[in-house]
């Protein structure tokens, strides 16, 4: 078990992974495994650590659902993850300086205290009809 993240699976389906980067070894550290359509990792590196310039190459990807990564910068967020049906999976508190990124099914958000959040999704965004359904 790796301390800077916590993987939360429904039967055989990866639903979401909680993210501490704080608690990340020295170097890169990759939370997404490579077959996940948001890649995300966290950098810890010390002062002076140089990375080579580079950009990254064109080509086709095809996503058939959004995937979504919170991090709170300030404050602290309640997270309850459901099947598509509303059936309970669990809940959890994401704190200042944590995150999550989910890959599957439905979620909800209740802010728990004043907070400042950054949010992360797969686009292009083509309007809330096309994107969410309410449960």
């Amino acid at each position: 078990m790796k301390p800077y993240k916590k993987e939360i699976f429904h039967g055989e389906t990866h639903v979401a992974t909680v993210v501490k980067p704080l608690k990340a070894p020295q170097g890169l550290s990759f939370v997404t495994d490579d077959d996940k359509f948001l890649q995300l990792g966290i950098w810890n590196y010390k002062k002076k650590k140089s990375l080579d310039a580079h950009f990254h190459n064109w080509f086709k990807r095809e996503a058939y659902r959004t995937n979504e990564f919170i991090y709170v910068v300030k404050g602290k967020v309640k997270c309850n993850l459901y099947t598509e049906d509303g059936l309970f999976i669990d809940s959890f508190i994401i704190k200042k300086n944590e995150g999550m990124i989910q890959y599957a099914f439905a979620h909800e958000y209740k802010i728990l205290k004043d907070s400042i959040i950054i949010e992360s999704k797969n686009g292009p965004f083509l309007g809330v009809e096309k994107d969410k359904t309410l449960i």
